[in-house]
């Protein structure tokens, strides 16, 4: 039996609890600056990272969320992931009521432990607790913390408190503290405070922000991470998996890679005499370079092997001989033995597949993902993307090109460029036959090649299911009431980056009529459907990534007895972000539409994007034009 004082002090404990929680995490608290255009508000969020020694730290972590609406319940689920370098513990975590009442404590048996492989990976040994708090009424507020202990690192835990767009900040800071006789380097972002303090041989450093408001999403923005605080961190030497290194510089991180590729390019004798008859016919360097790539295309595959350290360390050549896969590395590394076999030298190159380019004042592990190989030539340099089973030799990708890389020598690395794809090299060129009647009814005929960047785009063309493939391109296309009569995907050379497509067609009723007059939609297949928004006082930069060049060439054969009426006068527009041409010419019976569209990618300040829209809404304008035909 309780006594009356046992249960009067529960009572009072309790409702000490319940205060407690109102005070902190009663939304109404939450200022109402803050709450505008938010969907999300971090309360206080609390991370510290203490280096213990050159392979040991702890990160301990605290977060306290609300979630004002449905657009923020991305946020009401989390994972953290561990491996067998790093033990996850102390998992707490509890939902409240829009008053901060307590809902629910969670267990730690209430999180699940999943496996992060994913499709494409054979082995890997990453893991994650994860929950999904469900509240159905808003808003609400999440709570959770968690400490992580590292076995050895590579890198350092880094802070940016705003992760998302439409989420604002209360409070947020971090605190990293590591031994005097451990150097390592930090970045943050432009006027972020460093507070730092030197005591019983420990460097203590800290960071912290508050009452940051949301910012909405703005069409094309470069990212949140350009106009909100981070800090981004970085060890000088680590030990990790019985692996030591130091990455003070690009040029340390090259040298420990080559260490840890020593004697990996050793091949079967088989192997070797394979390669060696498959280039016995070739005339030069560059014919031996595309006959074993289109060698390991055909006989290997792409399977995702993360290991320990064999997240950077290739599995040997002659393994992947035996058994015909493996990741980027081990792949980039199987081509680099078979070009020693056949007396060319190449080198492995780390970089940021679809990342932006290596920064080359701050060296770390977290900016690389990927591993391609790179062969110097006398006059040229080959560049392999050795994860593909398709690219042209010397084709790395859109993601792999124009950005800095690490390319990997004999003692260390150095920084250099890949590749530009211009927006002249990423082209779509089509010329469409058009033969009207005088009903509306039409015969088309497209034939359109696609190169570089927008051969990637439309590779899957060539590879996909004649009948996925019928229900795609009507989809794709905008002409009316067509059927297919038949289509055709071809790579003609396989050492260019280059798909020529065909496709025959009829439609019912291409034109409308009206007053004894045929209207003509002259831009059938590649109009601008769409038009952003203006946007007043824009916060962010915006990039338009992706550069090309579209030329369309539309010969319409007119039915007999019509001409044209009506032609739309040229246009031509030029603007910082691309140039954009239509015109129609009459030859005969045959009227010529032209369209000429240039993207140039780059990255702009938010001053000019309105200018952008203006430009689009142009071209989307000009998209719409039509000619008239009338009977004579």
């Amino acid at each position: 039996m309780i006594s009356t004082y046992k249960l009067s002090l529960i009572c009072w404990l309790l409702f000490a609890g319940t205060i407690h929680a109102q005070q902190n995490y009663d939304s109404s608290n939450i200022p109402a600056d803050l709450l505008k255009n938010a969907a999300v508000v971090v309360r206080n969020e609390e991370q510290n990272v203490v280096v213990k020694n050159d392979r040991s730290l702890v990160q301990t972590y605290s977060v306290v969320i609300t979630i004002l609406n449905a657009q923020g319940d991305y946020a009401a689920s989390i994972s953290e992931y561990y491996d067998p370098f790093t033990v996850l513990s102390n998992l707490k975590a509890s939902l409240y009521d829009a008053k901060g009442i307590l809902v629910k404590a969670y267990k730690a048996a209430d999180f699940k432990d999943q496996s992060l492989t994913s499709e494409g990976t054979l082995f890997d040994q990453y893991r994650k607790k994860q929950l999904t708090f469900l509240h159905s009424t808003y808003p609400y507020t999440i709570a959770y913390s968690f400490e992580r202990t590292f076995d050895g690192y590579l890198t350092f835990p880094g802070w940016q408190p705003v992760s998302n767009f439409g989420q604002a900040i209360e409070k947020s800071s971090y605190t990293f503290q590591i031994p005097q006789r451990l150097t390592f380097r930090y970045k943050t972002s432009n006027g972020l405070k460093t507070d730092s303090l030197q005591k019983d041989q420990k460097n203590s450093y800290s960071w912290s922000s508050s009452q940051i408001p949301a910012v909405i999403y703005e069409p094309y923005s470069t990212g949140i991470a350009t106009i909100t605080p981070w800090v981004k961190l970085s060890p000088d030497q680590f030990d990790f998996d019985r692996s030591k290194g130091t990455i003070k510089t690009w040029e340390n991180m090259g040298s420990w890679i080559d260490q840890l590729n020593q004697n990996g390019q050793l091949l079967p004798e088989k192997t070797k005499i394979k390669i060696r008859s498959l280039i016995a016919g070739a005339r030069n360097d560059q014919e031996k370079i595309a006959l074993l790539y289109q060698y390991l295309q055909s006989n290997t595959r792409y399977v995702g092997i993360q290991l320990g350290i064999g997240g950077f360390k290739p599995i040997a050549a002659e393994k992947v001989a035996a058994v015909n896969y493996g990741d980027c590395k081990a792949l980039s590394n199987y081509m680099k033995s078979m070009l020693e076999v056949a007396g060319i030298s190449s080198n492995l190159v780390i970089l940021g597949s679809g990342r932006p380019s290596l920064d080359s004042k701050f060296s770390s592990f977290t900016q690389a993902n990927h591993m391609i190989l790179c062969v110097p030539g006398k006059q040229d340099t080959t560049w392999l993307e050795c994860t593909s089973n398709y690219n042209p030799a010397g084709y790395i990708g859109y993601a792999n090109a124009g950005r800095q890389v690490l390319l990997v020598k004999s003692g260390g690395g150095e920084l250099v460029g890949t590749p530009v794809f211009k927006p002249e090299n990423n082209t779509q060129r089509r010329i469409t036959e058009v033969v009207l009647s005088e009903s509306g009814a039409a015969d088309i005929k497209i034939n359109t090649s696609y190169s570089y960047a927008q051969y990637e785009a439309n590779l899957h063309k060539m590879l996909e299911e004649p009948l996925n493939r019928r229900r795609q391109i009507i989809q794709e296309l905008s002409i009316p009431n067509l059927e297919i009569s038949n289509f055709n995907y071809q790579q003609a050379d396989k050492n260019l980056p280059v798909i020529n497509e065909s496709i025959s067609l009829k439609s019912s009723q291409l034109t409308t009529t009206g007053g004894g007059k045929i209207f003509l939609a002259l831009n059938l297949l590649n109009k601008k459907e769409a038009v952003p928004q203006k946007i007043v006082d824009r916060k962010t930069s915006f990039s338009l990534p992706y550069g090309y060049e579209d030329t369309d060439e539309i010969h319409f054969k007119l039915p007999g007895g019509f001409a044209a009426e009506f032609i739309p006068k040229d246009i031509e527009l030029k603007s910082p972000f691309g140039t954009y041409s239509a015109k129609i010419v009459q030859k005969g019976n045959e009227l010529i539409y032209t369209r000429k569209l240039l993207i140039r990618n780059n990255i702009y300040p938010a001053s000019q994007y309105n200018a952008l829209v203006d430009f689009y809404k142009q071209i989307y304008q000009a998209d719409k034009q039509k000619a008239v035909l009338v009977k004579i």
